[in-house]
């Protein structure tokens, strides 16, 4: 529900360099999670909410066309200021009195954080306000230089450090999270200046311009500096996806979830379990994925977007999009693809790949098969080499394989095709047409015995 009653600017434009990589920065991700989509997520309740879009806008609208109407396109991309004045008329007509700025690459901040920031600059009567955090190690960050009695002075960034005289060795760093007062800041950042090594218009400047107004300043401590990091590098991606994995899996196991080698399991934040399913790592689960009671997921397995209702998925298979009924088993070294369904009881094994394929309760697919765009019913046996040939070229095909039929080893069934109930297909057919309810179907070549002889080898010259 939309109950904030102050407004979100992210700043998403960036291009990120030390990335070493053409893709926009928000659109890195964690745990399979673009980082942007973490910081909607923590504002979802917020009903004024802009994203400052730049570098490879067109990739950002993609990944979240739901947002569009709120983006805002920064075409030149000349600092972080810069990119608030960008937002600054669609945040005065929403008539908040106060918006809280954001960094796309710093994804893990709360939305409790945003209320505590916002709370205290109200109480303080503040026009600027900003979260800081101590570092052992500041290197990177602005450092917030105060006065003798306290009071915040500025926030210096770290390439001016040295120009201006700071200490480096200051270790209270600028968060990079803002509340600005709406009808104070905004004359604040038209006076921006690009005095700074970057040449960029920075939104910290905002703070010195504040006092010199005599506008109020606070600085809002946190208690843990992990959920500001940023994203800056390939290696502080890596860094921060490993603090992320360890608080899902941490959360998961105090709801009961049995969670086996834990260092090795990797959670995306969106899956969903229930308690008492059994998880054995090294595995993967992403995106919408839901794991019901009574289910159990061995090692070295992939999933993402799938449902367990209930079933077992042995090692090393592969799972994406599908959908498995109470006591399905699946695997070991399988792979459903998107638009599997799998209803109680149904049985798939080693090596066999199904795409969008209904299997009905208890029927079996051992070993070695292909089930592409197949229908199949109640208590069907697919036989080791079966392969629906879905795929004419142009068009995809579906092969329907009524209730109680077997089909036996090496079969072809040419789609579209039918197999009718309680029929059987003999081994090593190729089925191109429909096969009638209860008959046996043979479709293959005659065995023929021919007279041959073989040649005998040409030792001529040997010793």
């Amino acid at each position: 529900m939309k109950n904030k009653d102050y407004g979100v600017v992210i700043l998403a434009a960036g291009k990120g360099t030390r990335m070493h990589s053409d893709l926009p920065k928000v659109l890195h991700t964690l745990l399979e999670k673009p980082l942007l989509g973490y910081l909607l997520d923590a504002t979802s309740s917020v009903t004024h909410r802009w994203i400052v879009v730049g570098h490879g806008h067109h990739l950002v609208e993609a990944a979240f066309p739901e947002q569009v109407s709120s983006m805002v396109l920064q075409a030149e991309q000349l600092g972080t200021g810069h990119a608030v004045r960008e937002a600054w008329p669609r945040v005065v007509a929403s008539g908040v009195e106060y918006v809280c700025v954001l960094s796309g690459d710093t994804p893990l901040v709360q939305a409790d954080c945003l209320d505590a920031l916002v709370a205290s600059c109200r109480s303080a009567g503040a026009a600027v306000g900003f979260v800081s955090v101590m570092l052992d190690d500041p290197t990177g960050y602005g450092r917030v230089v105060r006065d003798p009695s306290g009071a915040v002075q500025a926030v210096v960034e770290d390439k001016d450090l040295a120009r201006l005289g700071v200490d480096a060795g200051i270790r209270e760093v600028n968060a990079g999270v803002y509340a600005l007062r709406v009808q104070d800041v905004g004359p604040l950042l038209e006076r921006l200046d690009t005095a700074n090594a970057q040449a960029e218009y920075y939104l910290p400047q905002v703070i010195p311009l504040a006092r010199e107004s005599g506008l109020r300043v606070a600085a809002v401590p946190a208690e843990t500096a992990e959920d500001f990091w940023g994203v800056n590098s390939p290696a502080q991606l890596v860094a921060l996806e490993e603090v992320v994995r360890r608080r899902v899996v941490d959360m998961w196991r105090r709801r009961a979830v049995i969670v086996r080698m834990p260092q090795s399991v990797r959670i995306g934040p969106d899956v969903e379990l229930s308690p008492g399913v059994e998880l054995t790592g090294p595995v993967e689960i992403y995106g919408k994925s839901q794991i019901m009671a009574g289910s159990r997921v061995e090692s070295h397995v992939w999933m993402r977007d799938c449902r367990l209702e209930g079933a077992t998925v042995r090692a090393f298979s592969h799972l994406e999009g599908a959908v498995l009924g109470p006591g399905c088993v699946v695997g070991p070294f399988a792979r459903l693809r998107p638009g599997t369904v799998l209803e109680a009881g149904a049985r798939v094994g080693n090596f066999v790949e199904t795409k969008k394929a209904h299997l009905g309760p208890g029927v079996k697919a051992g070993h070695l098969s292909y089930l592409g765009d197949a229908v199949i019913g109640a208590q069907t046996n697919i036989g080791a080499g079966t392969i629906t040939c879905n795929y004419d070229g142009v068009r995809k095909h579906t092969t329907h394989i009524e209730p109680h039929a077997f089909i036996g080893s090496n079969t072809a069934l040419v789609a579209p095709v039918t197999v009718g109930e309680g029929a059987v297909v003999g081994a090593g057919s190729v089925v191109t047409k429909d096969v009638p309810q209860g008959m046996l179907c043979v479709a293959r070549a005659r065995q023929v015995h021919l007279p041959w002889r073989r040649k005998e080898k040409d030792h001529a010259g040997e010793s």
